[in-house]
């Protein structure tokens, strides 16, 4: 027998292996293989040990995929082995520190003793350790030849207990004859990329790192988590705080039951434009239906008393309310003015309609919110600290899918200046701007109970924005159509007399620029300017000192394009007049690019006029269709479709004209108020519950 060998243990001592950490780390590997080795695999290793360094001299046979020195099985049942290096605790530890994430290590019962012949002594070793190079690059753990140390054999021998080995996990897969997988030989390279710096030093920034982390990630969340909760309380203090004061300021009825208090969001409820028309008709809805309510609203129109607004509404609209409304007067209007933010408009007015409508809830805490004016961003303020229940009617999303694409096509409109259009840069800037704003709003839309929207235009867009096709209905304007049927259609007598109306409050998405210009080509360009009686009248509503600025602005450009004295502006004129205008006018003009609905359009079909609208939204989804076959009237998008169809319909004869003009009429008593009474309350029905 070899010196340098000792006897076979007994089987037993090779199941009385001891735990230690290392080996737990080793019963933690995934490979059921490399978890579980059978004793007999062992005992099979330790006849390898017994065999005379003679018999290793012979040639190995090398199989593909196996490591050089070790074959399989052969027929007999043993293995055939060159002569294994075997390796001191010394050498073991220099390989852990390299190589460490790719061994797995367990303590082998003694069975041999180092060294081997041929093998280099302890002491050598040592020396050679000593004398490195320490600049020098790490060897290639792939390459056996080029370590300092050799690796662990994929097969162990087990040494005395004076030196023991610590064997690498993946040499069990070898021990019984099964190829050595090149997942496994890849798991000893060193991750790729890194710098040339022993694996010590690897461990070192890693750790530091880890710990820099999470010495700053730790207090991160403990702060934020108790910011979340303080605020938590915050606002729950201040809705038990609302709820309170609610108690106080609506005391019971005579009957002992307190009335239940709808409220309606609406700063320019003295306005005359078709959003106050639909605030009318509800309210008047409501007092109809429920006799135990008390109608709210909150109104910035402080230059008016809650009379004369209700008087206004009668001589505007026609509209006539059967029970008094509670005016709740608002202070801070100015923070949802458009001039307040000649950047981030629209950012900077949601932001403002959220302190508007704080002012609001102190005042007046109500038990049904409605935001009848478009202030979405109002709607978690009213539901989770009034504790309200919340619906709203939209006219006019603040942010659509089309002003998405006209950012991204970087078309220049009254929204989307030159300077940005002609910047890709800023463009760029502004769409994710737009896309993040469209995020917030729709958070803040899906907050609603009750969504009403004007047309099917508009459901389109709030169903891809709010996500609330739930609770989402279309629930169209009402129009006095009604009213204008009283006047009688005719055919006209003659064409010496003709005007042009339009009927749109005086803001900048209505256009009005583009009628003007349109309105001076027809006279120039279509041989028509010999006509001193073809008049174009704008007629509509200034909410503000700057809807009369634009109003003046108007004024200068018809004197530039020398039109001046064939338009007309009738501003804020009452209901008789706008009646008589209509009944006069030829055609019906409409220039608004995606209308959410347009309430003077079908004002003018309802009068008589031959309306001419522009292609897009309400208009051309809802209204201009269409009806039984027949057309009901005609659409253009530019200046020179406008100009061309004005003056087609002009040249048309007085007969078509009229059939044109009787399709129109009949098609528009889908939006009266009857059917506008009938959807909303249906609509609303679930606030009411």
């Amino acid at each position: 027998m070899s010196p340098h060998f000792q006897p076979e243990p007994p089987l037993a001592q090779l199941e009385a292996i001891p735990s230690s950490p290392i080996t737990g780390y080793l019963r933690a590997e995934a490979d059921p293989q490399l978890l579980a080795p059978s004793f007999q695999v062992l005992a099979d290793r330790a006849t390898m040990c017994k065999r005379s360094p003679s018999s290793s001299s012979r040639q190995p046979h090398t199989v593909r995929g196996h490591t050089p020195g070790f074959s399989p099985r052969s027929p007999g049942g043993h293995f055939r082995h060159t002569k294994p290096p075997c390796t001191t605790q010394l050498q073991q530890q220099r390989l852990e520190k390299q190589h460490s994430p790719a061994y797995h290590y367990t303590t082998i019962p003694p069975v041999c003793e180092y060294p081997p012949s041929g093998d280099k002594t302890e002491g050598e070793v040592k020396e050679e350790v000593k004398t490195r190079d320490p600049a020098a690059p790490p060897a290639d753990p792939t390459n056996s030849a080029a370590l300092l140390l050799p690796p662990p054999p994929p097969c162990c021998l087990f040494p005395s207990p004076q030196a023991p080995i610590l064997c690498p996990a993946p040499c069990l897969s070898i021990s019984r004859g099964e190829p050595m997988r090149g997942r496994r030989n890849a798991r000893l390279a060193p991750p790729p990329g890194l710098p040339h710096l022993p694996s010590g030093r690897h461990k070192m920034v890693a750790g530091g790192t880890g710990r820099l982390l999470c010495s700053l990630l730790v207090p991160a969340l403990f702060l934020s988590g108790a910011l979340c909760l303080c605020v938590a309380v915050l606002l729950w203090a201040a809705r038990l705080w609302l709820q309170a004061r609610k108690q106080r300021l609506s005391p019971a009825g005579r009957d002992g039951q307190r009335p239940v208090l709808v409220a309606f969001f609406h700063p320019y409820c003295n306005a005359g434009g078709g959003g106050e028309r639909v605030l009318w008709c509800a309210i008047r809805t409501i007092q109809k239906k429920y006799k135990n309510v008390t109608c709210v609203v909150y109104t910035g129109d402080r230059d008016a008393t809650g009379e004369e607004i209700v008087e206004g509404a009668f001589r505007r609209f026609n509209i006539k309310l059967t029970h008094p409304v509670k005016f709740v007067f608002l202070e801070k209007r100015y923070l949802v003015e458009a001039s307040l933010y000649p950047h981030f408009t629209l950012l900077g007015q949601s932001l403002g309609s959220v302190f508007l409508g704080w002012e609001a809830l102190l005042k007046c805490v109500p038990d049904i919110y409605i935001d009848s004016m478009g202030y979405a961003f109002t709607l978690p303020l009213f539901k989770y600290l009034g504790g309200c229940r919340v619906g709203c009617y939209v006219h006019y999303p603040t942010i659509s899918t089309d002003m998405l694409s006209v950012v991204r096509n970087q078309d220049t409109r009254f929204n989307n200046a030159a300077f940005i259009t002609n910047n890709p840069l800023f463009s760029k800037f502004k769409l994710v701007y737009y896309y993040l704003f469209a995020f917030l709003y729709g958070l803040v839309g899906s907050c609603s109970d009750v969504v009403m929207v004007n047309s099917s235009w508009t459901l389109n867009h709030i169903l891809s924005i709010w996500r609330t096709g739930d609770r989402t209905s279309v629930v169209y304007p009402p129009c006095d159509v009604q009213t204008f049927l009283d006047i009688p259609l005719e055919e006209e007598e003659s064409t010496a007399e003709c005007s042009i109306v339009s009927v749109s409050q005086f803001r900048p998405e209505k256009d009005h620029p583009l009628q003007i210009r349109a309105f001076a080509k027809l006279l120039k360009e279509k041989g028509l300017g010999q006509q001193p009686s073809l008049t174009l009248i704008l007629i509509g509503g200034c909410r503000n000192q700057q809807d009369e600025e634009r109003v003046n602005n108007l004024k200068r450009l018809c004197e530039e394009l020398g039109v001046s004295d064939n338009v007309m502006f009738r501003i804020n004129i009452p209901f008789e007049e706008l009646k008589k205008h209509l009944a006069e006018a030829t055609i019906g003009l409409h220039t608004m690019w995606n209308e959410h609905f347009g309430i003077g359009v079908v004002e003018c079909m309802a009068a008589g006029t031959v309306i001419l609208a522009h292609n897009s939204g309400g208009p051309k989804l809802d209204i201009v269709v269409p009806y039984e076959g027949h057309i009901t009237g005609f659409l253009a998008e530019n200046e020179d479709n406008y100009a061309e169809k004005m003056a087609y319909i002009l040249s048309l004869s007085p007969e078509k004209r009229l059939e044109i003009r009787e399709n129109a009429r009949r098609s528009v008593y889908r939006f009266s108020d009857q059917h506008f009474e009938e959807t909303f309350l249906l609509s609303v029905e679930p606030l009411f519950k």
